[in-house]
């Protein structure tokens, strides 16, 4: 079994990694850990890519460090471009079972007039998603 663990770049949410650690123990799964960083076209964005390639790299970073404390080994990418499609195509190039992604913690009002990733990957991706929510 393989998993991909979508962070979110600078959200605290340790409660999904931990998710993951006891989901990859349970079944002796191998984990990966993404984060995409939201930036399509540096020339539009609000500032250089390179400060949203970092939020997204410490995301990355932090998870692989939380699923090593918990005895799980996974290896992390950070990816550019817009996080539905990228979240999608890095779980199919990896030969994912499962996306494992945090619930929203937008308010609802703003999660329907913006979108939200965890909805739209149940909504298009081909692999099953498991949204895991805040304890």
């Amino acid at each position: 079994m393989h998993i991909v663990l979508a962070a979110k770049p600078d959200a605290d949410q340790p409660w999904i990694t931990d998710a993951v650690a006891r989901l990859a123990r349970q079944t002796s799964a191998t984990v990966s850990v993404v984060a995409v960083d939201h930036v399509e076209l540096e020339r539009f964005s609000a500032a250089p890519r390179s400060v949203f390639v970092q939020g997204a790299q410490e995301a990355v970073d932090a998870a692989v460090a939380r699923l090593a404390e918990a005895g799980v080994a996974a290896e992390g990418t950070v990816l550019s471009g817009r996080p539905l499609q990228r979240i999608i195509d890095f779980a199919e190039q990896s030969q994912a079972d499962v996306i494992v992604v945090g619930a929203s913690t937008r308010p609802a009002v703003a999660e329907r007039l913006l979108g939200s990733v965890p909805l739209q990957l149940i909504e298009k991706a081909a692999r099953p998603v498991l949204v895991v929510t805040r304890p």
